[in-house]
């Protein structure tokens, strides 16, 4: 036969709820212009990625 559930507290609810936080974006700086970009990734600022240019970026 079934057992009904049991109450579920408060405090053991909330701790299940505990971990439903944000985590900050890993920024590591770029070492062409040392502006700060996600790692992996082309910068935007200067368009090198590896130590070559991958992307022309219009001079301002």
């Amino acid at each position: 036969m079934a057992v009904p559930k049991g109450k579920v507290s408060k405090a053991r609810r909330n701790k299940r709820r505990a971990n439903w936080k944000l985590t900050a974006p890993n920024m590591v700086a770029c070492p062409q212009c040392s502006e700060y970009i996600m790692p992996h990734t082309v910068c935007k600022f200067c368009g090198y990625y590896n130590g070559k240019e991958v992307v022309k970026k219009a001079e301002d």
